[in-house]
């Protein structure tokens, strides 16, 4: 039976692998409580000692604008961290998923991004995931980086969909940014694409992949999608008007890329299967939330 290593386990995506992984073979969940990414001090050794077939790396630093002043942290966990676990599965002979992020490309450009498309990140965050995706490169041929892009989920810390919810039940009206564009995408998704992926994997297959849900919104249309599902489902709104409003309007320490669809392509073709709708995948995240909110 396969021997899965995970890293990240407590995180939005950590926890759905949690429960899809095990179908596959026998999984060692590591939380921060297992092991302190901040200083990684004998991570190799420790997967080494594992002798994983597989490590799923669902760890990373994603506070995009306290990056900035922790550039150290961020390269420690974004970067350092994906270079050791790609030099252990090299080590071992194991194969590697690392998750990345649409924050290594700029938004510039009007069109879905594809896989080779040129990277230029804007801040510490999208430089640090970028230099853990090249570290896991250099360090192995036994890897496939998956891009992704607006996580939530109902497990996990706090996202976009969860702050709607709270500030929705707290005040009459909200300014959402509507000049970003990109696709939210639903944890669990990304966890069931991780699943079929792996009996995929092989020397053919190995390299990068982009995986979001299907179409694209802006943050503030993405919003209102929100308040429209929260309420059919009974959520406690108070919210009578969202407006939308630039990025100039409402200041980031961090610049976010304009336009970051991903295009979905390769992994489409492998998995012989497209993603979910990322309005679907909205609805069943907030009924699945439901019972927690209450």
């Amino acid at each position: 039976m396969m021997k899965i290593l995970l890293l990240g386990a407590q995180g939005q995506v950590g926890q759905e692998l949690k429960l899809v992984l095990p179908s596959l073979g026998t999984v060692t969940a590591w939380g921060r409580a297992d092991f302190d990414l901040a200083t990684s001090g004998g991570l190799m050794a420790a997967v080494v000692e594992q002798q994983p077939d597989l490590i799923v790396n669902a760890a990373a630093y994603t506070a995009v604008d306290r990056a900035e002043s922790e550039p150290e942290l961020a390269h420690q966990i974004n970067a350092v961290v994906p270079e050791q676990l790609a030099q252990a599965a090299e080590s071992c002979g194991s194969k590697l998923i690392h998750i990345s992020t649409d924050y290594v490309f700029d938004g510039r450009q009007n069109r879905p991004y594809q896989i080779d498309a040129a990277t230029n990140p804007l801040g510490v965050y999208g430089q640090s995931k970028l230099a853990g995706e090249q570290a896991v490169q250099r360090a192995t041929d036994r890897y496939a980086i998956l891009r992704t892009a607006w996580v939530y989920g109902a497990k996990g810390k706090g996202n976009f969909v969860k702050t709607m919810l709270r500030l929705g039940a707290e005040r009459d009206e909200l300014g959402v940014v509507y000049d970003q564009v990109g696709t939210p995408t639903w944890a669990y998704d990304i966890a069931q694409a991780i699943a079929a992926l792996v009996p995929q994997l092989n020397e053919q297959t190995f390299g990068i992949y982009h995986y979001t849900n299907s179409g694209a919104v802006s943050w503030y249309d993405f919003a209102v999608a929100i308040f429209e599902e929260a309420r059919t489902l009974g959520y406690p709104l108070q919210l009578s008007s969202v407006r939308p409003i630039t990025s100039e309007q409402y200041p980031t320490p961090t610049e976010r890329p304009a336009y970051s669809v991903l295009a979905g392509d390769r992994l489409a073709r492998v998995l012989n299967q497209t993603a979910p709708h990322w309005r679907a995948s909205l609805r069943k995240m907030l009924k699945e939330y439901l019972n927690i909110y209450k």
